[in-house]
């Protein structure tokens, strides 16, 4: 999803949390062949550290995108169930 100038603040999140959770799961590709490299494991726990910060920030605001992150919503476990799934929005399936 690439977001033009008119994307909700909501939309600009997600965006960035695909980005982040993108380097995430690339540099844990590297590990698995270079599990010695300090650069690339340094690189790996900077890019966790933001991607937790930005599930939060999208849980407390939007409600949660995995059920890790449902205690974000004051205790409301299955809150994440009620929102809509990005491809009922966009899709037009709703």
């Amino acid at each position: 999803m690439m977001c033009p100038n008119q994307c909700t603040p909501k939309e600009k999140l997600l965006q960035r949390i695909n980005e982040v959770s993108f380097a995430v799961n690339d540099i844990l590709l590297y590990l698995d062949t270079h599990p010695c490299c300090q650069e690339a494991l340094a690189f790996y726990q900077e890019c966790a550290a933001e991607r937790r910060k930005l599930m939060k920030e999208y849980a407390q605001c939007y409600g949660p995108l995995t059920v890790d992150d449902a205690l974000e919503t004051d205790g409301n476990t299955w809150k994440w169930m009620e929102q809509p799934f990005p491809w009922e929005q966009e899709g037009g399936c709703r």
